[in-house]
């Protein structure tokens, strides 16, 4: 079964965006798809994250 994503909206400031867009596109990401890794490895950084079986 795929993992149901939970959609909302996200405001932010023009320019942050601009570098958002420009390191997602230098890593090969969409911007939502850099945004997810950011999010990711910052909850697995610090512990937030539950344990796989």
């Amino acid at each position: 079964m795929a993992d149901k994503k939970k959609s909302f909206v996200l405001r932010m400031d023009e320019e942050q965006y601009k570098l958002l867009e420009k390191w997602a596109a230098d890593e090969f990401r969409s911007v939502n798809g850099q945004l997810e890794y950011i999010l990711h490895k910052a909850l697995k950084d610090a512990g937030r994250l539950k344990k796989s079986k």
